[in-house]
């Protein structure tokens, strides 16, 4: 458990808006809010949980009024934390607030750490830790998509399938401990040709699930997608084209681009991180060479690469080269850009023969003719055609338990299919059900937790 005080923090982000809010909880919330806290006429009295109250916060010591604020009281057990709750929202101004916040501290209160409230209520048994992590995810969420599936986890889709499979392998467990308490009966190690075939569709779940995992990733996490290629082939009107913008200087002068230009992007639900690079080429002039050098380093760590070639113009050794680089890319487009003027009659042999394993686009950048096929291809590769799984994982420390508890079961195929004895078969159940069980936090060591709320802000 935890020391039952009362925490406070502010739940608003920083700076100016409209409405900010500091967040009570705990045994002397009520308590603390009401000293602060006065409605017109004096009409205090007992205020009603879940009701929205009108009133002033008031600093006893000076009688000054601080602020006009709706306060409201949420007690426990239906609050948030689990706890008695209150919550202040007031004019969201940040010296007032933090005023406010003052003053909730003078009275007794505890300024809250990261994720505090969060840590509370999963202790509270409000929130399991995988429905406490898709919280963390929610606030995170990039994209609709992104959202959407930090909202299954928060709402406790995967923790509604952990559980049912930890009791289903609870039921095997019961018959495990059948033969090891009654041996006279000879059960038969249970019937274990049945045994084995649940525990292999068992496995087969955990493996589809776990398999989901670099889907939902992408996601939550998003890609990172280099464009590239030699100066003044069209790389940063491509970025202007794909955003539908004008983000980047472009002229017809090769090497305007010398630093690397980031850019986000809403890929129908995949946050894409999009980087155009300076040219790269041979030169002796030095800033252009930094620019050059630092291209191939985002080229290098790009989770994808969209490799730029001019159609009108025959391919230089530059082009060449680059296309010998990107064939080791695993996610990697080829986009003969500029198809609005005449086409180069050699390019697209010359591309058939060295595209290495790349998928070809044809753009113009100018007209935006070819843009909206480029993201549907790029979205295409990022996904790898995969259809959408029913559940998905995007935590890695829940792909990680599920691996434990996966190998668990099959040493427990294992010791079943050589007849060993139920009490070593039961070992290895045992063992996958706590890897289970740390998904859910069942149970947990205080480290994790520890690691897991950190990353929240203060407030939440």
């Amino acid at each position: 458990m935890y020391e039952e005080d009362t925490i406070a923090a502010i739940a608003t982000p920083a700076g100016e808006g409209g409405v900010a809010i500091v967040r009570i909880s705990g045994p002397e919330a009520e308590k603390i809010a009401t000293k602060i806290f006065a409605r017109p006429d004096d009409r205090n009295g007992r205020l009603k949980s879940h009701r929205l109250y009108h009133g002033k916060i008031h600093d006893s010591a000076t009688q000054r009024i601080l602020d006009e604020v709706l306060l409201t009281i949420m007690r426990k057990p239906r609050s948030y934390t689990g706890e008695d709750e209150v919550e202040i929202h007031g004019h969201g101004g940040a010296f007032l607030t933090q005023r406010i916040l003052g003053l909730v501290l003078a009275q007794g209160a505890r300024q809250a750490e990261r994720g505090e409230f969060t840590k509370r209520a999963f202790l509270n048994g409000r929130l399991d830790l995988a429905q406490a992590e898709g919280v963390l995810d929610l606030i995170r969420a990039q994209t609709d998509k992104s959202a959407d599936l930090a909202l299954h986890q928060a709402g406790g889709e995967l923790s509604k399938w952990v559980g049912e499979l930890r009791e289903e392998l609870l039921e095997i467990l019961v018959q495990i401990a059948a033969a090891i308490d009654f041996p006279e009966e000879e059960i038969e190690l249970l019937q274990r040709s049945a045994l084995i075939k649940k525990i292999d569709r068992l496995r087969e779940q955990m493996d589809n699930i776990i398999g989901t995992y670099d889907w939902g990733r992408l996601f939550r996490d998003g890609i990172k997608v280099c464009i590239c290629g030699r100066p003044n082939v069209g790389k940063s009107s491509l970025l202007n084209a794909i955003l539908g913008c004008d983000r980047v200087i472009v002229t017809p002068v090769p090497g305007t681009t010398r630093d690397v230009i980031e850019e986000s992007l809403d890929l129908n639900g995949i946050p894409v991180v999009l980087w155009d690079t300076a040219g790269i080429h041979e030169t002796v002039d030095v800033i252009e060479s930094i620019g050059v050098e630092r291209s191939r380093e985002y080229l290098n760590k790009a989770d994808a690469v969209i490799l730029v070639i001019d159609g009108s113009a025959a391919l230089e050794s530059e082009d060449r080269a680059l296309l010998s680089e990107i064939a080791l890319k695993e996610r990697k487009l080829l986009v003969v850009n500029k198809n609005d003027l005449p086409q180069h009659s050699e390019v697209a042999e010359e591309l058939k023969r060295a595209r290495a394993d790349a998928e070809q686009v044809s753009v113009s950048a100018a007209t935006g003719d070819g843009i909206q096929t480029l993201k549907v291809k790029l979205r295409e590769m990022v996904l790898d055609n995969q259809s959408e799984p029913s559940i998905v994982i995007t935590n890695l420390r829940h792909k990680a338990a599920l691996a434990r508890s996966n190998q668990a079961l099959g040493q427990a195929l294992m010791s079943l299919s050589e007849k060993q004895a139920a009490e070593l078969i039961a070992m290895d159940l045992n063992e996958a059900v706590a890897a289970l069980e740390e998904v859910v936090g069942t149970i947990h060591t205080e480290d994790i937790l520890e690691r897991i709320f950190s990353e929240f802000c203060i407030g939440k």
